[in-house]
């Protein structure tokens, strides 16, 4: 299964204007369950941007400095991950730059494993979705408005029915909203 999950605010913006995600900073809580999420993983597709904010998890020791942050880096270390850039000539720790296309490059990493996979990144993930490449949204929505800057969904010329599958509010206030394709019987 091919999953996109993201912070988000109340009108369904990753980023603000500005590019500021700071609002989406998860509490202990909301981190031990990203943990838990990611050591699911069998693999995840990122875009340039989320791969570089992501990067020091890899690369920068203190980040671990204590025993949750440290889990998160030993999980995010572990899964391999693709990178999707056109700038970039190569790239560190546990990812590989993409040498073929979305659907290709999303059909082998699920290929290689028998977990799911996740992509991050707007752009990429919009490409995904455009393509119906997407099993599962996974939405933690933030107790923030911020009026516009990048959007968690991109426009769609279709519909796309989806089944809420679990939600989960933390001591945070920020709510969990787990949510998957919806399959007509034929497919």
């Amino acid at each position: 299964m091919l999953i996109y999950s993201m912070g988000v605010s109340v009108d369904g913006f990753i980023a603000d204007r500005e590019g500021a995600f700071g609002w989406t900073v998860p509490s202990e809580e909301q981190f031990r369950f990203h943990t838990a999420q990611v050591r699911e993983l069998g693999g995840y597709l990122c875009g340039r941007s989320l791969y570089e904010t992501m990067l020091p998890w890899e690369t920068d020791p203190s980040m671990r400095d204590n025993e949750l942050r440290a889990a998160f880096a030993d999980a995010w270390c572990a899964t391999p991950k693709v990178v999707f850039s056109r700038t970039l000539d190569s790239v560190q720790g546990n990812a590989r730059l993409a040498e073929a296309s979305v659907a290709e490059e999303a059909a082998a990493a699920l290929d290689a494993t028998d977990k799911d996979v996740s992509i991050g990144g707007a752009g990429l993930a919009a490409a995904a979705i455009e393509l119906g490449l997407v099993d599962e949204l996974r939405i933690f929505r933030n107790p923030v408005v911020v009026g516009g800057g990048t959007p968690f969904l991109p426009p769609v010329t279709e519909n796309v029915p989806l089944d809420l599958i679990e939600t989960r509010t933390f001591s945070s206030r920020v709510i969990y909203e787990r949510y998957g394709r919806a399959r007509d019987e034929s497919d």
